[in-house]
């Protein structure tokens, strides 16, 4: 077990690289799922290596031995090894349990002020409009979600473009954006490795809402357009102070890249992919899967170990 539990702590290291590489050629929605995803199984096995390493360390002690009535010479691994790495799983599992707790009461805090905040104004329907003068526009997540928009950036853009970047705004809404950022943000607490992966999936998730509100308004051009227009007239730092860290905004990431791909000629439906890409993408792909594959195999492989070593240990402590 000593050698496979190391392995889910160790393959983010691959995973990672190929996940965001793999994100880059995808569709804006495949892309956000994949992301989430892969940081969901990455942390969800590195929890686990890490349960694993606290178990074997603590079966180490006599105290725990004689409870579970242990032969320690029959448990394996030298205890000069495995009771120090123990003790270390123990402080990152309780550092992390506690980063875990603290982000979500954080989130759930400011989502409410925020609401709060919004609900003090008019609403027509979803649109929520504050009287402020600097431009901001964002998507608020809650039963009945709204999209906060302020009296400046109304100002700041023509009617089309107004409609083009409320339709943005519901996109987040519909497909829970929100979610997917703070699941990310909680399978980081569990490896610090998975941070990199929140800035593709906040630009996966703007372009999916790009492309959900290009289709709604009929116009890419037109979309393009209200995105960058709102992400010029919104200044940095100018954001309401009710505005939640976590919302999603059409004014916010890589938006001259968002721009560019909005602008971009669309290929013909049914036009075959360019097949050098295509073979690098599976080829890509086929090595995440493999990353995230050997790491879950490997974390089913130490704990399966350790459960064979307490049962040797048991049944030698019966005779």
């Amino acid at each position: 077990m000593i050698f496979a539990v190391w392995i889910p702590l160790l393959m983010p290291l691959l995973a990672v690289p190929a996940a965001r590489r793999l994100a880059e050629s995808l569709p804006p929605r495949a892309a956000a799922w994949l992301l989430t995803g892969c940081a969901v199984v990455l942390a969800g096995c590195t929890t686990a290596a890490l349960g694993l390493l606290l178990m074997a360390g603590a079966l180490r002690l006599p105290p725990v031995a004689a409870l579970g009535h242990l032969s320690l010479p029959l448990l394996g691994d030298d205890p000069v090894v495995s009771v120090p790495a123990a003790g270390a799983a123990a402080c990152l599992l309780g550092a992390g349990a506690l980063a875990i707790a603290h982000r979500t009461r954080r989130h759930h805090t400011e989502l409410r002020t925020a609401r709060l905040a919004a609900e003090a104004h008019p609403t027509s329907g979803d649109l929520c409009v504050l009287p402020h003068a600097a431009p901001d526009a964002y998507a608020l997540p809650g039963r009945p979600g709204r999209v906060v928009v302020t009296a400046g950036m109304l100002r700041a853009l023509p009617a089309d473009e107004r409609e083009a970047l409320f339709a943005h705004e519901r996109a987040h809404l519909a497909g829970r954006h929100h979610l997917f950022l703070l699941t990310a943000a909680l399978a980081a607490v569990c490896h610090p490795l998975l941070r990199s992966l929140r800035a593709p999936l906040a630009y996966a998730l703007e372009r999916w809402a790009d492309e959900t509100a290009a289709a709604r308004v009929g116009d890419r051009r037109v979309t393009a357009r209200a995105i960058g227009r709102a992400a010029l007239a919104a200044r940095p730092g100018a954001a309401g102070a009710h505005r939640p860290g976590t919302v999603l905004a059409a004014t916010t990431g890589p938006v001259p890249r968002r721009v560019a791909a909005l602008l971009a000629p669309e290929r013909p439906p049914g036009h075959p992919p360019i097949r050098a890409g295509l073979q690098g993408r599976r080829l890509i792909a086929a090595a995440l899967l493999a990353c995230v594959a050997f790491s879950a195999a490997a974390a089913l492989d130490a704990a399966a170990d350790l459960h064979e070593t307490v049962e040797v240990a048991q049944g030698e402590a019966v005779h």
